[in-house]
């Protein structure tokens, strides 16, 4: 049945102020480093025309991943993309963080030490402290807390800390936010010493924090980095002990200034075998949606619970755990994308971290090309369009019509709206009492690596010339919304 929608005439409800970093991503320590990261899909994989092998358990974990080369972070067109996109937070951390060793004076001679599974060189973290510059970003990191960084007593040890927040500051790259760790919930999965506890990890992120607020104020404490919880019947792994949030804050005595945590729809084909993973047939579906959203409001309770006050970062954001789905990298995902960035501001301020920039098929850019995926241009065109002021349009979100109202960008009167029709068959008929501009992004085929926006694709051209992303003038009247389309209006 055809959706009919009317938009209000007159003034919004005012709802919040956004923060102005709100679409921000990760660059994984792995990719810094060089090392092992998930594989990429073949060709007949992402189109969902060849089965992705299934594993039977935690022991054949290894053969998802393959060994890649530190990212180029030099590149010129990389750079340049990132920096079209606006000033955002940047976050180096993953759960190859949580054993990566900084040797930034080259003593180890690329020796690896006891208790650490990896190396930072100097080069390979100016090299990240240049791309952050070029882009005016903010830095965020996880650093080490596995057997390498305990004192004698058990406790950890933030000498290795000190060391890059001292490094980055005196290059001219100060680090703005620290999360002690990554993923703590799941400590079997992460690097950290055998045994750590709920109890271990209160007693060292409070060791952290403190450590961060006597001697380097001015950074954003961060945590806990929550995740891998049945939030929702939707989600979870099958078999896998996850640590509840409560029982990692019940303990701690520093307040973080951000609550964070982590937001997957579920896991991908490849990681099925670990937990609830949705097929490509159901990614436009009301419930697959609202997944992010469950997660926002679960965990803003927590929030409100353990920092109340704080933002809400989602530091590692994404379609599928382990690497992405088949359909990460095509048109698919923008639903998803879409909708996850509207709802998270109908419920609180903060920030989502993509994962990642440009590393396995969830990158916002290809890892080999560096060319522009469509959940980049996305992120462009909500970045150009969407200004901070959020609004409540008063309208229950229903399939073909999830619409979501903020301020101009440019500051002028009136409204920036984005509509996703996540119909898979239906068109939608809205109807607009105002002139506006409309840009719409589509795809001839839902798993198709190629967006179009108002019906021409969105190509670069040289290294990274941006197309001029131009919208379509609307007078008032009956505006048709075809199926699974993403539509911003800008109205006058």
């Amino acid at each position: 049945m055809m959706t009919k929608i009317k938009l209000p005439i007159g003034s919004l409800p005012f709802l919040r102020e956004m923060d102005s970093r709100l679409i921000s991503y990760n660059i994984e320590m792995t990719e810094v480093t060089g090392g092992t990261f998930w594989k990429l899909y073949t060709p007949a994989q992402i189109e969902g025309k060849e089965e992705v092998p299934q594993l039977a358990d935690l022991s054949q974990m290894g053969s998802l991943l393959e060994i890649f080369p530190p990212a180029d972070l030099q590149d010129q067109r990389a750079l340049e993309l990132a920096k079209a996109l606006g000033p955002a937070y940047i976050r180096v951390s993953g759960s190859w963080a949580t054993t990566t060793y900084y040797d930034l004076d080259g003593h180890t001679g690329g020796k690896v030490p006891e208790g650490f599974h990896s190396i930072l060189t100097r080069k390979q973290w100016d090299r990240l402290l240049d791309f952050v510059k070029y882009v005016d970003g903010k830095l965020l990191i996880s650093p080490a807390n596995c057997d390498g960084v305990r004192n004698p007593d058990g406790t950890w040890n933030p000498e290795q800390l000190k060391l890059i927040l001292d490094y980055s500051r005196d290059y001219g790259v100060p680090i703005s936010a620290v999360e002690f760790m990554n993923e703590p919930n799941t400590t079997i999965l992460g690097g950290t010493p055998s045994n750590y506890t709920p109890e271990d990890f209160s007693r060292d992120q409070d060791l952290c924090f403190r450590f961060l607020k006597e001697n380097y104020p001015d950074i954003l404490t961060v945590g806990p980095c929550s995740s891998g919880e049945k939030f929702s019947p939707y989600v979870g792994y099958h078999n896998l002990s996850v640590i509840p949030s409560e029982d990692l804050l019940e303990g701690c005595k520093e307040q973080a200034d951000v609550y964070s945590y982590h937001m997957y729809n579920c896991f991908s084909e490849r990681g099925a075998f670990l937990g609830i993973h949705w097929p490509g047939d159901k990614a436009l579906s009301e419930e697959y949606l609202g997944i992010p959203w469950e997660a926002a409001c679960y965990y803003k309770k927590l929030r409100d619970q353990y920092c109340p006050g704080a933002q809400m970062w989602v530091t590692e954001s994404g379609d599928a755990g382990c690497g992405g789905n088949t359909w990460a990298s095509t048109f698919l995902d923008v639903i998803r994308s879409a909708d996850e960035l509207g709802r998270f501001c109908t419920v609180t301020d903060g920030v989502i971290f993509h994962n990642t920039f440009m590393a396995s098929d969830y990158g916002y850019l290809d890892f080999e090309t560096h060319l522009p995926r469509p959940n980049y241009w996305l992120a462009l065109l909500w970045n150009r369009l969407m200004g901070s002021k959020v609004y409540d349009l008063g309208q229950e979100i229903r399939e073909g019509f999830h619409c979501y109202v903020h301020s101009r960008k440019d500051g002028k009167k009136g409204y920036a709206y984005m509509i996703v029709n996540n119909s898979p068959s239906e068109a939608a008929l809205l109807e607009v009492p105002w002139r506006g501009t409309v840009y719409t992004l589509s795809a001839e085929y839902l798993r198709s690596p190629r967006i179009l926006l108002n019906g021409k694709p969105l190509e670069l051209t040289g290294t990274a010339q941006l197309p001029s992303l131009e919208g379509a003038p609307v007078e008032a009247g009956t505006l048709t919304l075809a199926p699974a389309t993403v539509t911003f209006l800008v109205t006058d």
